[in-house]
């Protein structure tokens, strides 16, 4: 790319710098050049070589026939310019696509990696904002910016390089007045970068907006809150314009003062060089001023370009900060370079002295269980009592703050994450179903070949094979967006068929049948039962007539086990907390 912004500078300086010779010869009748001069590094070796060589076309040929060779000389140069300055860009062009490309994929990875509990904080749509406006913004703004970069520096030094030939005194002058250009866009793009920040935060906070919006869209039209919802996203949109205003006013302010700034430096080159030559110095001759002022007319549209570029990449900077901020995101999460592979649960599942703080308040406290292999667990409580954090932590979605979890007697933290979540299969309170089709829902994260006998196989356990196949393309049918062609019921008994696919020696429902209607529930409860046979459960349920054949129920209360039994056991304490919810529910 440098060799080809070069060569593109070399020949733009060329075009240009042959037609003063030529003119000078043609126009002013002086004496043609006919011997060469030996080769030096000056601008007069330059215009003598020129003159030599025009002189020789003007020997040979009419001036006519001169100026029209010139003239498609001069054609020529100036397509090789452009040529070569496209082969440039070409070359960068992989770059910036596959830069924009890596970038992306990274952010999405480091969105997989992030514990669950930076998204307790982090805003959805603010995520979402990231991977899609931020990296756009660094690709138009800053990879724009690169060929300017690459290019511009280049054409100016070169030209400089000539301007110092011709005069050094005037190109030193010259030098003095410009840094001012430089102070100036420095400070507009420092002030842009701020304001870009800004406006990208403001830009997160419409797109987290958006996906409220479109999450809860059932919840703002049964409450009537149309007109709320649109006022705070107005407000908030308003608040986005008034940054981006500010934004494009400072970004379109740095080519205007470049370009003012080398007019002036210009007309006091006219003046200043102008008079050099009436005083008929030997400093500086006609023709070298007016090859000179061609020239420094040549380093303007890159200087300009030049300060744009900055501007712009001062801007670019704002989303580079932005996605920074993610990438350098603590992962909490991190697997041990000696962590151990397993592929089976031989033992038990042991809780030992587990505590656990999201910031500074204690969700769970001093935790401590043991299930052994086969063994149904039931966790039982109220609502934000700690149930859900708790199973988190066996898979590793969290950490423990204090004491540790443990399979087969090994920490969870010695396993490779990878590993010690193929053992574990999860049907979550929330049914999460991708924009697929119902086969590649159940399949979904499964091990081994995926067959039709396979997947109907978990369907039918899961007591959904037969609404599956009443839909036109049976297995290949697609659930929508979130499964928004589903009822709740069928999207929970597909999350259900999904972990029964998967065939794991743990697992963990949660709120498994909350979704399900009272015949689906029974049949789905039933499967799950026989599912459950000689496998190790971890179940969390608000109906406690879901979980009386449990080996062990747990209950909590505000992080702490305060009481622990078998159904028949913890009914039979009257003051116990279990006995009062399942009074509760009997009501």
């Amino acid at each position: 790319n440098v060799v080809y912004n070069i060569l593109g500078a070399f020949f733009a300086l060329f075009s240009f710098a042959m037609v003063i010779p030529f003119l000078r010869l043609l126009f002013d009748n002086q004496d043609v050049v006919l011997e060469p001069m030996e080769f030096e590094l000056s601008t007069a070796y330059l215009i003598h070589t020129l003159n030599y060589y025009m002189g020789q076309i003007m020997v040979t040929r009419d001036a006519a026939g001169a100026l029209a060779l010139v003239s498609i000389l001069v054609v020529v140069f100036s397509l090789l310019k452009n040529g070569f300055l496209f082969v440039a860009n070409f070359v960068l062009a992989p770059i910036r696509a596959f830069v924009v490309r890596d970038l992306r994929n990274e952010v999405y990875k480091k969105v997989l990696r992030l514990p669950l509990s930076y998204y307790n904080e982090a805003r959805k749509g603010d995520v979402i904002s990231l991977i899609s406006s931020d990296v756009q913004e660094i690709e138009a703004s800053l990879l724009t910016s690169l060929n300017m970069l690459f290019r511009n520096p280049i054409t100016i030094i070169i030209f400089l390089g000539i301007l110092f030939s011709i005069s050094f005194k005037l190109t030193l002058f010259v030098l003095l007045i410009l840094p001012l250009t430089g102070v100036l866009i420095g400070r507009i793009g420092r002030n842009l970068r701020k304001t870009t920040f800004r406006g990208q935060m403001r830009l997160g906070d419409l797109m987290a907006m958006m996906e409220e919006t479109l999450t809860g869209l059932r919840i703002i039209k049964a409450f009537n809150g149309e007109k709320r919802m649109t006022e705070g996203f107005a407000r908030t949109n308003h608040a986005f314009a008034l940054i981006l205003r500010k934004v494009v006013r400072r970004r379109y302010l740095a080519s205007p003062i470049s370009e003012v700034i080398a007019t002036m430096v210009l007309m006091v080159i006219m003046a200043y060089g102008g008079s050099l030559v009436l005083s008929g110095s030997d400093v500086l001759s006609g023709e070298s001023l007016i090859f000179y002022m061609m020239i420094f007319s040549q380093i303007i549209p890159p200087a300009k370009e030049f300060s744009t570029a900055w501007i712009n990449i001062q801007k670019g900077l704002a989303s580079v900060d932005r996605v920074d901020r993610l990438l350098l995101a603590d992962d909490k999460i991190v697997e041990r370079p000696d962590a151990i592979e397993t592929d089976e649960f031989k033992e038990s599942i042991e809780f030992r002295n587990v505590s656990f703080k999201y910031e500074k308040e204690y969700v769970l406290k001093d935790i401590s269980f043991t299930i052994k292999k086969g063994q149904t667990i039931a966790l039982v409580g109220k609502s934000g009592s700690g149930k859900s954090t708790l199973v988190d932590l066996l898979p590793r979605f969290m950490d423990t703050t204090s004491g540790e979890v443990l399979i087969d007697g090994i920490p969870v933290t010695d396993y490779k994450i990878k590993s010690l979540r193929s053992l574990m299969g999860i049907v979550s309170q929330q049914s999460i179903l991708f924009n697929d089709t119902f086969k590649n829902n159940i399949a979904f994260g499964s091990k081994g070949e995926v067959t039709d006998e396979r997947v109907i196989n978990a369907a039918m356990v899961a007591n959904a094979h037969e609404f599956i196949v009443e839909t036109e393309e049976g297995y290949e049918h697609g659930v929508g967006e979130s499964g928004g062609k589903l009822s709740g019921g069928q999207k929970q008994r597909i999350s259900i068929a999904r972990a029964v696919m998967a065939n794991p020696p743990v697992l963990i429902l949660d709120e498994a049948t909350s979704a399900l209607d009272t015949e689906s529930e029974r049949l789905v409860q039933d499967a799950i039962i026989k599912l459950m046979q000689n496998r190790t459960s971890v179940v969390i349920a608000h109906r406690l007539s879901t979980i009386k054949h449990a080996d062990l129920i747990l209950v909590i209360d505000e992080g702490e086990i305060v009481e622990r039994g078998t159904h028949d056991e913890l009914i039979r304490n009257s003051k116990g907390l279990y006995k009062k919810l399942h009074s509760l529910q009997m009501f």
